[in-house]
């Protein structure tokens, strides 16, 4: 969208990414590629990330994944619902454009900021379009080019290709619900061992779904079977070694709530979520060494 706007010498004002802390390997590469092409072109970017700013006794936490390991849930899309993506995109995206002197323009003289929206013109993205069509945005005008052209997403990879740019994967967290096996099947070991830990902490809470893909899928209508949790999955599939799964879930959820605890019993300023996710993914093949490990306590106290 973004590509073919401005080589057609249309106006873009700004772009926008919002980084959830939880996307691929592969989008986080092409991002600086993307900015670096923008940015010769004459046009602005910027990353905006969603700032939590009240914690109570927890470890202030950055990222989507350290936010549900805080909680123990999984993400809202995984209960049918999108919250995830309006607290971890629109709600960054529009706090920054409160502060864009030129929004504030337009909203101070009674006008709509034009927001670019890439939904393409294929079937799959066409109950998505439907739903934002029908909404009434007091502040934006919603403005769908891909959709205009009449392009679908294979159009766009070929303008992708053409503009000499790397085609990047569908902009998507790691654990997403959407996620086809295929798709988990290619992540790196540190994400599927993230993805175990995720469901591990989740799991006594879970009522009405398995994991994060909610329900198995039997593979009728030519759709690949698979269990409703990626942990059976990865463990199906043999991407993770079977002592490590078994250790992640064993152990790990227990030693984050053991750090948790000393964490809110801590007197000092509290370390953030990030300090023992480092530690989770410094250990890998050692997860029952997690409570021991340098540093993770200090400040806190006497480790449990």
């Amino acid at each position: 969208m973004l590509v073919e706007l401005i080589e057609r010498g249309e106006p873009v004002d700004q772009v926008l990414f919002a980084d959830v802390g939880a996307e691929k390997t592969e989008t986080m590469d092409f991002v600086p590629i993307f900015r670096a092409w923008l940015a010769a072109r004459g046009v602005p970017s910027e990353v905006v990330r969603y700032t939590p700013k009240t914690f109570k006794n927890w470890p202030p936490y950055r990222t989507l994944t350290e936010n549900l390991l805080t909680n123990g849930t999984l993400p809202g899309i995984a209960f049918g619902r999108g919250t995830c993506s309006q607290k971890w995109k629109a709600a960054p995206q529009h706090a920054w454009a409160q502060a864009w002197p030129p929004a504030r323009e337009a909203w101070a003289a009674g006008r709509k900021v034009v927001k670019l929206i890439g939904f393409d013109a294929g079937a799959a993205d066409d109950r998505r379009y439907r739903v934002a069509a029908a909404i009434d945005d007091p502040l934006y005008e919603h403005r769908y080019p891909l959709r205009e052209w009449g392009w679908t997403r294979p159009d766009s990879i070929r303008r992708i290709r053409r503009a000499g740019l790397p085609v990047p994967p569908k902009s998507a967290c790691f654990f997403c619900t959407a996620a086809r096996p295929q798709e988990v099947r290619t992540l790196p070991v540190l994400q599927l061992r993230q993805i175990v830990l995720i469901e591990a902490r989740a799991q006594p809470r879970l009522r009405n779904v398995e994991g994060l893909w909610r329900k198995a899928v039997k593979g009728a209508r030519g759709a690949e079977p698979r269990p409703g949790s990626m942990t059976a999955f990865i463990r199906q599939e043999r991407l993770l070694d079977v002592a490590e799964i078994d250790g992640i879930v064993e152990t790990a959820p227990r030693a984050l709530l053991r750090w948790q605890d000393a964490v809110a019993q801590a007197q000092m300023a509290r370390p953030e979520m990030g300090r023992w996710m480092t530690v989770f993914d410094a250990f890998a093949g050692r997860v029952d060494r997690l409570d021991g490990a340098p540093g993770l306590y200090d400040g806190l106290g006497d480790a449990p």
